[in-house]
């Protein structure tokens, strides 16, 4: 018992950590509040050195930063409130089974196993009307698999009109020898500006909702990007779901990477394709 105390009273008060690139600070008390838990063991049972840090000496969990604030809610409250329309309830099941919180794995399976229903997959994306419409075909001679399954390009009774703006920003370096192969280094991220539930009925898993993750379906925003940095994919996926590009604009700028005009030149560009889905 001395031992493990002592390796409790190693760890400060405040605990800084690193969960997938999204910092979290919290106490100690609050990481050890569920005994038995990975986080209990962890941090009661370990010494500090031995856990896993960033270059800048937080604990590092190489898992889904934007699930861990539930996690964390959970552990200061022993309870947990998700906001409506929620629809990553199975993720977080497994990130509780992970850090083996089995309670609330519990509870989430239960609420996973009741959410599953013909007209849930049907009306995934959160709209009433939709679920209403996906319920009343569901009873019918229509099966889901068939109104699930829209042939591409061409849209079904449950999908949306409206707009998505993907906008993509890249550079590239010209050496002062013209004959010299450009350098390409681009910005690993294409943003999505739109209705909530339309960018995640397209996008989907490849969407990233991070930096705005509570927004109701029906509003806009103009915060999310996807997981991925090729515009051709995110073409492909509109094309596939009957969106077509309606408008594109454009803006560059040029500088030279130092004072030296003799040095390279930087090019940088912003581009923005909106497509319309009728």
């Amino acid at each position: 018992m001395a031992h493990s105390e002592n390796q409790q009273s190693s760890f400060s008060d405040i605990i800084e950590l690193n969960v997938g690139g999204q910092v979290y600070v919290t106490r100690h008390a609050t990481l050890v509040s569920v005994p038995n838990s990975l986080l209990w063991t962890m941090f009661r049972q370990k010494n500090p050195t031995e856990l896993p840090k960033d270059r800048k000496g937080r604990y590092f969990f190489d898992r889904d930063g934007f699930l861990f604030r539930y996690i964390l809610d959970y552990l200061r409250e022993r309870d947990i409130v998700l906001p409506d329309f929620f629809k990553e309830r199975g993720r977080l099941q497994k990130e509780a089974e992970f850090f083996q919180l089995h309670e609330l794995s519990q509870r989430l399976r239960r609420t996973v196993s009741k959410d599953v229903s013909p007209g849930d997959e049907l009306g995934a994306h959160g709209d009433p009307e939709e679920a209403s419409l996906a319920c009343a075909l569901s009873s019918s001679s229509i099966t889901a698999t068939a109104v699930s399954s829209p042939t591409p390009s061409l849209p079904s009774p449950f999908q949306k009109h409206g707009f998505i703006t993907i906008g993509y920003r890249g550079s590239y370096t010209i050496g002062r020898d013209i004959q010299t192969d450009a350098k390409f280094r681009r910005v690993a991220r294409i943003t999505v500006c739109g209705k909530t539930s339309l960018a995640k009925e397209v996008f989907g898993e490849t969407l990233n909702e991070s930096r705005d993750p509570d927004k109701p379906p029906e509003r806009y925003t103009s915060r999310y990007y996807l997981k991925y940095n090729f515009l051709e994919q995110a073409f492909d996926r509109l094309a596939e779901v009957g969106f077509h590009m309606v408008a594109c604009s454009s803006t560059g700028t040029c500088a030279y990477a130092s004072s030296d005009p003799n040095e390279d030149k930087i090019w940088t560009s912003y581009t923005e394709y909106v497509f319309s889905r009728d």
